[in-house]
């Protein structure tokens, strides 16, 4: 993981962690069961251009079958419960319970957010990410299904526009994240990028 952390032991509030993301700063934990995090600013940036976002042909074929109901913030908290859990691909995950606790006060003060993909009454995918000024910080996604994580990033991002929005930082780019254009931002121009987005008014998501 590249880029500067460093452990936190003090009790952290929900106003500290917004101020952290306005500096470049975001939180992890080494495991689920570890109760203490660290703060993470990685030297290069994963960021998903919104004029720059690439749907591919199958996704968007798959798309128009409308196989999931995506509905935006019913249900948070289970969003980042089944983000929490090992999957096949991910045997264990950085959100402990700490992380779970702060975010879901984020979202009770309108600063914390989730896309949900439901089949019938089952959620089987979905993503969750924070919101400050015009910048929309991705944290985790989650699939119970085929596609069901990347209609919701697609979601996303089309609300995103919508909304206004100018940044969605996605922390780190994976191969997964390239497919749909995330690149690396160096740090310095990342900071340039997010100094304009929070200084933004506060969009509604």
């Amino acid at each position: 993981m590249a880029g500067r952390r460093g452990r936190y032991y003090p009790a952290i509030t929900p106003e500290i962690l917004l101020r952290a993301y306005s500096i470049g700063l975001f939180p992890m934990a080494e495991s689920a069961d570890d109760p203490e995090i660290f703060w993470v600013e990685p030297e290069m940036r994963g960021v998903l251009p919104l004029n720059g976002f690439h749907v591919s042909k199958s996704l968007a074929k798959a798309i128009r079958k409308t196989p999931f109901d995506i509905r935006v913030n019913t249900d948070f908290t289970g969003v980042m419960a089944l983000c929490a859990e090992p999957a096949q691909d991910r045997p264990s995950t950085w959100i402990n319970s700490t992380i779970r606790k702060l975010y879901s006060e984020l979202h009770r003060m309108g600063h914390a957010h989730s896309v949900e993909a439901w089949e019938g009454e089952e959620l089987v995918g979905g993503l969750y990410g924070v919101s400050l000024g015009s910048a929309f910080f991705g944290e985790s996604m989650f699939s119970r299904r085929t596609n069901a994580s990347k209609m919701c990033l697609v979601y996303l991002v089309d609300r995103l526009k919508t909304k206004g929005f100018t940044l969605l930082d996605t922390q780190f780019t994976t191969e997964h994240l390239k497919t749909f254009g995330a690149i690396d931002v160096p740090k310095d121009d990342y900071l340039g990028l997010l100094k304009q987005a929070v200084d933004s008014p506060h969009l509604a998501f």
